[in-house]
């Protein structure tokens, strides 16, 4: 057995370090000045290719809504609403993989094991749902529950909804390619297929458009584009670029397939349980002060949902890394790194915030028209400009107990903060108006998951601290 040295040692080349014969010398990993550019060139990928990702629907719309008819478009609209509802559909696997794959870096065979068990789970689901789909959706009077009155339209429901649902199924086992290459380094090469993906689509649609194809083909052009670009970039990763990862019914292992479901299960309770801790705003205003006050808290929210996609973006492209780096015990590595990343998503989102408070108000008359100014009061700003920050400090620490599957602090965490700031937002909503709810969420997440995160970051590196 090798024992890895010292971080302190300088680096030898491979060629003069002496070899017992027969042992196999694992290769060195990245050094720390390789992560630090790993970190920092995905974030600048990430952010184009999200940008992309954000542009080219925002193109395709006028286009779209015109040709397809308001109908039709508000159908498919309410249709792709659905199926983003239905991101529990891979089980939390996703998430697994991506840590699980960070354990081990230097074993190509455990990470085909691994890549092939996914494939093998999510491919299983992903027939069962298409065999579910086929055979309730003639059941189902798509037609009537949208409030479809165009006979036309009407006629078409049935099979928009089996193509709208169908691209989606399959391509959650298509996406896991997605994963893979964020957990083995390669966040550029993920996110310039992504990119392609969304110019595809916009090209297609736009083509299918001026070509006069009728309404089903248009929309086909749009949902098929992305599990199409990720059934490409699988190919010619595991075909060209990495056959010995290449999936294949000889890798697949049920224990792993049962390790991979267990991580993936927490990792979808926890996502669950966040999802509705977060979520639970707008209906608790609807209810208290009115369906009117509740659209525009949820207009003023859409302005500083810019800050989420960021703290996003920025974690799943960290989160693979601090992986690797505690598997290999580079524990000072992801300390120093977390330090950096709470500063840079505290920077960023303190400035974009500010810029948001000094001229939210003029923004929301700008982008809405409808909304008076004084239904956007300054404090309502300000508090969800705090409650912005308070989630980008913490996210870099949660990144690190993700990187690992250490997740129960997180999950008591938003288990407390979700009974707590449930009671706090009803009693500031009454007391002080819509300026109050973000205030309470302010203070229930400084009660609540503060502590848990900083409790799960410290188990998390000390179990990874080297003996």
């Amino acid at each position: 057995m090798t024992r890895p040295a010292s971080r302190s040692a300088p680096e030898r080349p491979a060629a003069e370090t002496p070899t017992p014969a027969g042992v196999a010398v694992s290769p060195p990993g990245p050094t720390p000045r390789d992560r630090d550019r790993t970190v920092t060139v995905g974030i600048a990928a990430a952010m184009v290719a999200k940008g992309i990702g954000m542009a080219a629907p925002l193109v395709i719309t006028p286009a779209c809504f015109r040709y397809l008819g308001d109908q039709r478009y508000g159908l498919w609209m309410a249709v792709t609403a659905l199926t983003g509802m239905a991101w529990f559909a891979d089980l939390g696997l996703g998430n697994g993989l991506l840590t699980r794959l960070s354990h081990h870096v230097d074993d190509a065979r455990a990470q085909a094991r691994e890549i092939s068990s996914a494939f093998a789970t999510l491919g299983l689901v992903a027939l069962v749902l298409v065999a579910a789909l086929v055979a309730v959706n003639p059941t189902v009077p798509w037609a009537e529950l949208f409030g479809v009155t165009d006979p036309r339209v009407a006629a078409e429901a049935s099979a928009l909804v089996l193509l709208c649902f169908g691209a989606f199924v399959v391509n959650i086992p298509l996406s896991l390619i997605q994963r893979i290459q964020y957990a083995r380094g390669q966040v550029v090469q993920s996110n310039v297929w992504q990119s392609a993906g969304a110019l595809v689509a916009m090209a297609a649609v736009l083509g299918a458009i001026a070509a006069g194809w009728g309404p089903l083909a248009v929309i086909g052009c749009a949902v098929l584009a992305v599990p199409l670009t990720n059934l490409l970039n699988t190919v010619v990763y595991f075909w060209f670029q990495e056959p010995a990862l290449r999936p294949g019914p000889a890798h697949v292992d049920p224990g792993t397939a049962v390790g991979l479901l267990r991580l993936g299960v927490q990792f979808f309770a926890l996502t669950t349980m966040s999802s509705i801790a977060l979520n639970v705003d707008s209906p608790l205003v609807a209810h208290l002060l009115g369906p009117t006050v509740a659209a525009q808290y949820a207009v003023v929210g859409k302005l500083f949902g810019v800050l989420s996609i960021f703290i996003g973006l920025v974690g799943m492209t960290v989160w693979p890394v601090n992986g690797a780096a505690l598997a290999r015990g580079e524990v000072a590595w992801v300390r120093r790194n977390t330090r950096r990343m709470v500063l840079l998503y505290g920077a960023v989102v303190g400035v974009i915030g500010g810029t948001l408070v000094g001229f939210g108000q003029r923004l929301v008359e700008l982008w809405v028209g409808g909304i008076d100014r004084s239904a956007v009061p300054l404090a309502l700003l300000v508090g969800l400009a705090s409650w912005s920050f308070l989630i980008a400090v913490t996210s870099p620490l949660i990144m690190v107990q993700n990187s690992i599957g250490l997740l129960r602090p997180q999950f008591v965490g938003w288990a407390s903060f979700l009974v707590v700031a449930t009671a706090l937002k009803v009693w500031a909503l009454r007391q002080f108006g819509l300026a109050g709810l973000p205030a309470a969420a302010c203070a229930a997440y400084v009660l609540t998951m503060w502590p848990a995160v900083f409790v799960g970051y410290r188990r998390a590196v000390r179990r990874c601290r080297p003996a």
